[in-house]
């Protein structure tokens, strides 16, 4: 079971640097993301949201191959391949993996203009290890599926790698 982390900067070049701090640490193997996405919310209010992974464009590459092969078999491989590449964009734009937009979008709201939020859908991380790595950061934890009890541990975990602060 994967667990959610909305975590709050007051910069989206903060947020960003987490999500490539988080990006680095799974290299390492020191954590295991099922999904990771910047929202911001501008200046002018609105949210924007900065996934990770693009559906859209795997499903257009995805469906321009099998396009291409089926237009093999009826002898129009560049129309196979287009119509595919079509088809698959489409499919893939509609796909909605990880962290629902609409929740994310929600919670957005709830910033300050010019912030950002980072959340992490995790599905297993060494804690002693992401927690510090992420906290120098600073950020406020928005909300976590963590119980109460589990979610005050990490508050404190926070607090101690940021020495004391927050």
């Amino acid at each position: 079971m994967s667990n959610l982390f909305a975590i709050a900067y007051p910069d989206p070049a903060t947020a960003r640097k987490v999500r490539d701090e988080a990006v680095a640490l799974q290299k390492q193997k020191l954590i295991e993301l099922e999904d990771i996405v910047v929202v911001e919310r501008r200046d002018d209010g609105r949210i924007k949201l900065h996934q990770a992974v693009s559906t859209t464009g795997a499903g257009a590459a995805s469906g321009a191959l099998w396009g291409g092969v089926i237009g093999l078999l009826f002898f129009m491989p560049f129309l196979g391949a287009a119509i595919g590449g079509a088809t698959g964009a489409a499919v893939g734009a509609s796909t909605d993996v990880g962290v629902d937009d609409g929740f994310m979008r929600q919670v957005g709201e709830h910033l300050q203009p010019g912030s950002a939020a980072v959340f992490l859908l995790v599905r297993k991380a060494t804690a002693d290890k992401v927690v510090p790595a992420l906290a120098r950061f600073g950020g406020r934890i928005l909300q976590t599926s963590l119980t109460t009890e589990e979610e005050e541990h990490l508050r404190e975990a926070v607090r101690a790698a940021q020495g004391g602060a927050a």
